[in-house]
């Protein structure tokens, strides 16, 4: 019996090298920011979420929009308020006059990529609306489940130097994202040229005008998911990503460690990264690379640690220092 046309290595090769061409089409709309980008890339190949945290006018918004064209994705952005309900995201039962029954009319969740902007913006009823979209992949309403399209990818932003009128996500939630992405000022080099595109012209609100186009779509994601199933993973890469994630559980600078579910996060992100860098098994650079957006927001400080200035990066390095490396 022939393999699927996604498990093909030809099919494989060909995903890999349009998930490559994502980051030269998003440049023309995003400059650096590559990081960020290959996160993105990462998290749709483990159907993860995305937690995008950086200060108001670094292109957060811009970045999310430009990968859904760039990828062929639906996308839609809820800008998250104080005032905003459960029902605003995740759709509601609507009265029809005409046939006197009630239908679903489905909410903004409804979509490949949700931009959720300024999500601890609102109150922990409406942020717990988006944890079963997030896990389950549906969203019950009156007692219906109704399943989200594949892909499904929530990226959520945050202001990390605003807290008034916020509302910090509780660990329960923080936990259902695969990744938290810092998304920093640009370069001066950097800035010199985001200022030089808009002096020619350039429209943030028009991506087809900045020259972005289709470079992948879903079945890319879906080929590219299967090969990633199949990059080995050693017995000894497993345990060294155990090994990480308990030792953050036994930090004296930490009352919260990295969960086991966080363990399996760690190992699905090196998975894809090792696949995506052309490789088919997954080495000890792997995990230290993806270590840190995956296990930042998965710890939790002490209120002395942080007064000492640690940093939950700050310990999740001095931990992948520590930690003896396979051979």
């Amino acid at each position: 019996m022939s393999a699927p046309i996604s498990d093909t290595p030809g099919n494989a090769d060909r995903a890999r090298a349009s998930l490559e061409a994502l980051r030269a089409e998003i440049a023309k709309a995003v400059v650096g920011q590559d990081p960020a980008v290959t996160g993105l890339v990462v998290a749709l190949l483990c159907r993860g979420h995305v937690l995008l945290e950086g200060v108001p006018g670094v292109a957060k918004t811009l970045l999310v929009r430009a990968l859904a064209s760039a990828l062929e994705l639906d996308t839609k952005r809820v800008q998250f308020t104080p005032d905003l309900m459960p029902s605003d995201v995740t759709g509601s039962l609507v009265y029809d006059a005409r046939t006197a029954e009630f239908s679903f009319q489905p909410g903004p969740v409804f979509t490949n990529l949700l931009l959720a902007d300024e999500i601890n913006r609102t109150p922990p009823k409406t942020q717990s609306s988006l944890l079963e979209a997030m896990e389950e992949r549906q969203v019950t309403v009156d007692g219906t489940p109704r399943a989200l399209p594949d892909p499904f990818l929530v990226a959520a932003t945050q202001n990390p130097v605003e807290y008034e009128g916020t509302y910090p996500l509780p660990e329960a939630q923080l936990d259902r994202f695969l990744l938290k992405l810092n998304v920093p000022l640009p370069s001066r080099q950097d800035e010199i040229a985001v200022l030089n595109r808009h002096a020619e012209g350039f429209n943030p609100r028009d991506l087809a005008a900045a020259g972005i186009r289709p470079v992948a779509g879903p079945d890319d994601l879906e080929a590219a998911r299967a090969a990633v199933a199949k990059t080995a993973v050693s017995p000894e890469i497993t345990g060294y990503v155990v090994d990480i994630c308990r030792a953050t559980r036994e930090s004296p600078s930490l009352t919260l460690g990295v969960s086991p579910r966080g363990a399996t996060a760690l190992l699905s992100t090196a998975r894809a990264w090792a696949w995506l860098t052309g490789r088919d098994y997954v080495t000890p650079d792997d995990v230290k690379a993806l270590a840190l957006p995956t296990l930042r927001h998965r710890i939790q400080l002490r209120p002395e640690a942080e007064m000492e200035g640690v940093t939950a990066d700050s310990v999740i390095t001095a931990i992948l220092a520590n930690v003896p490396v396979p051979r």
